[in-house]
């Protein structure tokens, strides 16, 4: 696969969506920056579950409609820091993909740089060891692999994002003693798993 159309972005963003929900508990029990309150899960899950809720109602799914569910329903259904940022990472995504009948490896990684930069923008004082820095340097080894297709794409994708997660608790202390990985990383890292599921799978 060197390009996706809009109902297989709408396969692999429901499939992130579902894969996110049936571990935000999970996600829940991580949860110790910026408060140890126990939700970055269910905040990411309502974030994505509202725009899930968008994109599967679209019958004929191309990339401009699909590209405004994604955005305007994470927007809506944004819950918490993490919801918020989570809804930016798509809002950029999805403006990298608006008006492609297609989108190639190079779009796809253009679009994910382009929600990196719109999370960070949004924070005051962007902290290292979250799901920005998750989201950040999983973009840009993407757009430094250069991969020749989507399977090669998601593997670099899910790779890089399992090795930035990993090396949060050494970037913020907090995480460290609470001796966890960061949440709202965690959840990033399982919507790609999910979307990466439909490519790789779809390929087999």
């Amino acid at each position: 696969t060197t390009t996706i159309d809009a109902a297989l972005v709408q396969k692999m963003f429901l499939a992130g969506a579902k894969n996110l929900e049936s571990k935000k508990e999970w996600i829940n029990d991580l949860n110790v920056f910026p408060v140890p309150d126990g939700d970055t899960g269910t905040n990411m899950t309502l974030t994505i579950m509202s725009a899930a809720k968008e994109v599967s109602s679209i019958a004929n799914p191309n990339m401009e409609n699909l590209s405004k569910a994604i955005s305007s329903g994470s927007l809506r259904g944004a819950r918490g820091n993490s919801g918020v940022i989570l809804s930016l990472l798509f809002r950029g995504l999805s403006k990298g993909l608006a008006g492609k009948h297609e989108a190639n490896v190079e779009d796809y990684c253009n679009a994910l740089k382009l929600g990196a930069e719109a999370a960070y923008k949004s924070v005051m004082k962007p902290t290292e060891g979250t799901i920005l820095t998750v989201a950040r340097v999983a973009a840009e080894k993407a757009n430094d692999a250069q991969c020749k297709d989507f399977p090669e794409l998601f593997d670099v994708l899910t790779t890089a994002a399992k090795e930035t997660l990993d090396q949060t608790p050494e970037m913020l202390p907090v995480l460290k003693k609470a001796g966890v990985v960061d949440a709202g990383g965690m959840g990033y890292y399982t919507i790609l798993k999910g979307m990466a599921s439909v490519i790789c799978d779809g390929v087999m």
